[in-house]
């Protein structure tokens, strides 16, 4: 199964060039794996980008689609593919560990966890 959200892209967001800047894109995709599930204790320990065409408008939603591609004992993978109604724009891919607030290391993913992130796994 995957999760689509939308996001805003904010005229500010354009850089120079006239596009989205590139750091942009995981901050589209932070807030679409937010919106996923909060419920998570995690870090992004790894993040990857394939820019396919920019976005050089402002004022616009584009979709968020996600999914897991893997998971591990304590971390699992995620892609993302930002869209503009049919056009892919960007590919992009993390992989998040979960940690304790705690002691702020990582730990094993729990069975909750677990059973949501296999809901969402599609490998590919």
């Amino acid at each position: 199964m995957k999760f689509t959200n939308k996001q805003y892209v904010r005229w500010d967001d354009l850089d120079a060039f006239g596009h989205v800047n590139n750091a942009k894109y995981l901050t589209f995709a932070q807030e679409a794996r937010f919106a996923w599930s909060g419920m998570f204790e995690m870090v992004v320990a790894r993040a990857e980008i394939d820019f396919i065409a920019p976005i050089y408008d402002g004022n616009i939603f584009i979709d968020v689609e996600l999914w897991v591609n893997t998971i591990s004992t304590s971390s699992f993978g995620m892609t993302y593919e930002l869209k503009n109604a049919d056009q892919l724009l960007a590919r992009v891919k993390t992989v998040q560990v979960t940690v304790s607030l705690d002691t702020k290391k990582s730990r094993p993913i729990n069975d909750a966890e677990r059973e949501f992130l296999t809901k969402y796994l599609e490998t590919e």
